[in-house]
């Protein structure tokens, strides 16, 4: 097996491994979620529709080209496809999306009001002040994936109104951690309201671990620019053998394409 495919193969079991754990972590059920991985020069690696993310296996994980059409994998692609498209098309930086339905920030999209405000510094510093708030729209549609434009270039979690959380990154772990914190801050936040009203952080040291986050690296590079991100080198540097001929020169052996 040449280097490129073995690299292939890996991200497979990554990309398996990472949906197991959103399915222990309580963040899915049934077959809620999906998970997926950007690869140059125009390919995605995702997990397939109608499988509990505890049931993924590596030889369910698709392959999909730039228009979605599977080229390895069994099973098809999820309909919210769109959203990961669009984050792809938005994110020149983004190699990873993970979309999932945690209880307590699932629970605040159902209010929309509630994240809008800082209240932790940890969480300014590792997500921003506030989280964009997706209105709600008819899963699938072609408005709800253009409501993502806008809001992801600005952030990398997003609060989808009625539906859940969408989390990117550069990897998987990266996306998945991302996601940990927002469920951990949402139940903080929950908890803190039961007991009564929460009080936010002052506005000038929010503006101080806003400085901080900027100067850490951690604002999306779109989020203060019209203009796209720079593309980087997606998932790891290592990867560069994926858009070698004999991988395309492969796959098109494997489905005939």
């Amino acid at each position: 097996m040449s280097t490129a495919l073995r690299e292939l193969a890996a991200l497979r079991r990554e990309l398996t491994t990472f949906s197991h754990r959103v399915h222990a972590a309580g963040w899915v059920a049934n077959h809620d979620g999906n998970l997926s991985l950007r690869l140059p020069p125009d390919r995605l690696l995702c997990t397939p529709t109608s499988v509990s993310k505890a049931d993924v296996s590596e030889e369910q994980i698709l392959l999909l080209d730039a228009q979605g059409a599977v080229l390895e994998g069994k099973g098809k692609p999820f309909s919210e496809l769109v959203l990961h498209q669009t984050v792809y098309a938005a994110r020149a930086d983004v190699s990873c999306v993970l979309h999932a339905h945690p209880r307590y920030a699932t629970a605040l999209s159902l209010l929309e009001a509630e994240v809008q405000r800082p209240y932790m510094a940890e969480f300014v510093v590792s997500l921003g002040a506030d989280l964009p708030i997706v209105p709600y729209h008819l899963p699938g549609t072609k408005a709800y994936s253009e409501s993502l434009i806008e809001p992801i270039r600005r952030s990398n979690a997003l609060i989808l109104a009625n539906h859940g959380v969408l989390t990117c990154g550069q990897d998987l772990a990266q996306a998945y951690y991302r996601m940990e914190l927002l469920e951990h801050y949402a139940a903080i936040l929950c908890l803190a309201r039961s007991l009564g009203t929460p009080k936010p952080l002052p506005e000038s040291d929010t503006a101080s671990l806003l400085d901080k986050r900027r100067k850490a690296g951690l604002e999306p590079p779109t989020a203060s620019s019209s203009a796209p991100a720079p593309a980087t080198q997606p998932v790891r540097g290592d990867l560069r053998a994926l858009i070698e001929e004999e991988v395309l020169q492969a796959l098109a052996a494997r489905t005939g394409r």
